[in-house]
């Protein structure tokens, strides 16, 4: 099994306001994938070292657990390099830099929906499935029409502080590409949503959940 987990290349949200990866986002399945002996490919858009949120930096126990997530990221390929090779699922972890960067990426889309024609695995976590928001199915339909979905919340977002910040509230765009949106009852539980071969999580703290049920999904493949 291979999958590739394609991270922002943005660092910067708005003037004053850096972004980039929510490491736990991608640390955590990552771990989760590798110990199960799936290979992960990192990908981003620029290639090269991932910026971090400057709020996600880890501590000592997270470098020592996450040390293999965090020495992946010093080194990302591109999403031009890989985009004709075929992988058995693509991963988008979050942070706010994937609403810059990664939601107009047609290097991206084109890869998602070459690989959901092929009923491969897609998922994302919180504010990863913004790379799906403008994505489009092979055959020209949003991406996420009709798809049982969720990602980070207009409350979260709001109470994150950045809701005048961001670009576009996931929420709304998701909803407005034609997700069927659902999210936990209450703003930062753990919260995932798996229908056919979509996977997505909420927020950060779906992160392990969402990583469980990937590594489940591809054992079953």
């Amino acid at each position: 099994m291979h999958a590739l987990f394609v991270t922002t290349s943005s660092n910067q949200l708005a003037p004053d306001h850096p972004t980039g990866l929510w490491l736990e986002e991608f640390a955590v399945p990552y771990m989760a994938a590798t110990e199960a002996g799936i290979a992960v490919t990192v990908a981003s858009p620029k290639g090269g070292a991932v910026p971090l949120d400057p709020k996600t930096e880890p501590n000592e126990k997270q470098q020592k657990n996450w040390a293999g997530a965090i020495q992946a990221l010093r080194n990302s390929v591109t999403l031009a390099s890989v985009q004709k090779e075929n992988f058995d699922a693509i991963f988008i972890p979050g942070g706010h830099g994937p609403m810059v960067d990664l939601a107009h990426d047609a290097t991206l889309h084109a890869l998602v929906a070459r690989h959901d024609a092929a009923g491969k695995l897609i998922a994302a976590v919180c504010h990863g499935p913004a790379a799906l928001v403008h994505a489009r199915r092979a055959g020209g339909e949003p991406f996420l029409k009709g798809r049982r979905a969720t990602g980070f919340t207009n409350a979260e977002e709001r109470l994150a502080g950045l809701k005048d910040v961001v670009p576009f509230l996931l929420e709304d765009a998701m909803k407005s590409s034609g997700a069927d949106f659902h999210s936990a009852l209450l703003p930062m539980l753990s919260h995932i949503e798996h229908e056919a071969n979509l996977l997505t999580g909420q927020n950060p703290n779906s992160s392990d959940a969402l990583a469980k049920a990937m590594v489940e999904a591809l054992g079953k493949r």
